[in-house]
């Protein structure tokens, strides 16, 4: 059977680990060729390595990438059109977590714009070249393909409560991904292009368990959660899925969240999990 995205065309930034590793997985998976885009070019290479195992009836490549620079990323986008002809999905994933960022007191102006810079002006810029490229995609109804195309931008649930365990310049700079996607989707919404925002709760990823270093800084975060366990990046990838495919097709400008019901709860329940996590694709 074919796969949810089958002959689309993807570009994953932040590809080669977390969220977008396990996505880049599961997009080749499905059948999309997949454009790997990473400042860490090893890792994404590694990950390509993977994908041209796994699935070698798709097509995969990976480039280095800084997203806080426009040219990169317009550099990435033509480099997708130039391999797959065409662009049907961008994954907006790539950010950083910086170890200084504290609360407005403590945070110096450099981590501030350093911030602003990867994880806004990157979705920004992001946005703005899949939607010059998806503008352009030919139709073949035969394949499945159409004009315009997906755009997933990561935000995150800091952007919808708030923590007194501060990271401001990361939480401002997630709000500002959530209201940019709302913007966008309204924007370009009779165009075939859909703009939806995806907003994991905490996860298991080298990006949050480098910051919660000590079981203290864990355990109070694993308290508000309903299920009792932080999640795993290809839970969300599972999301990203959804929304790249045609099953969310009457879906823009929403705040998706994958998040164990963080957002939803006031009082956790008592027991243990009786579930486990669904393993990594890695």
């Amino acid at each position: 059977m074919p796969g949810r995205i089958q002959n689309k065309a993807a570009l994953i930034t932040g590809a080669g680990s977390g969220i977008g590793l396990e996505s880049a997985l599961l997009f080749a998976q499905e059948g999309a060729d997949v454009l790997l885009v990473d400042i860490n070019l090893a890792a994404a290479e590694k990950a390509l390595a993977l994908i041209q195992q796994r699935y070698p009836n798709v097509k995969s490549a990976a480039i280095k990438a800084d997203v806080g620079k426009e040219a990169d990323i317009k550099a990435a986008v033509d480099k997708a059109v130039e391999l797959f002809g065409r662009l049907d999905i961008m994954f907006n994933n790539a950010g950083i977590m910086h170890p200084e960022d504290d609360n407005a007191l403590n945070t110096e102006e450099r981590i501030w714009d350093l911030t602003m810079q990867i994880n806004v002006k990157g979705v920004w810029w992001g946005c703005k070249y899949a939607i010059l490229a998806m503008r352009k995609n030919p139709e073949d109804p035969a394949r499945g393909l159409h004009t315009g195309g997906s755009i997933i931008n990561t935000a995150s649930f800091v952007a919808l409560m708030g923590a007194a365990t501060p990271q401001l310049a990361y939480t401002a700079s997630k709000g500002a991904v959530l209201a940019m996607t709302r913007e966008l989707a309204m924007v370009h919404a009779r165009e075939g292009i859909r703009i939806n925002s995806i907003c994991p709760g905490p996860l298991k990823t080298p990006l949050l368990m480098d910051f919660l270093d000590t079981q203290e800084k864990r355990d109070r975060r694993l308290v508000h959660l309903p299920m009792g366990r932080f999640g795993e990046a290809v839970e969300v990838a599972k999301g990203a899925l959804f929304l790249a495919s045609d099953d969310s097709s009457y879906m823009t400008g929403t705040d998706f969240k994958v998040d164990g019901g963080l957002t939803s709860c006031y009082v956790t329940p008592l027991g243990e999990q009786v579930l486990p996590p669904p393993p990594s694709l890695v």
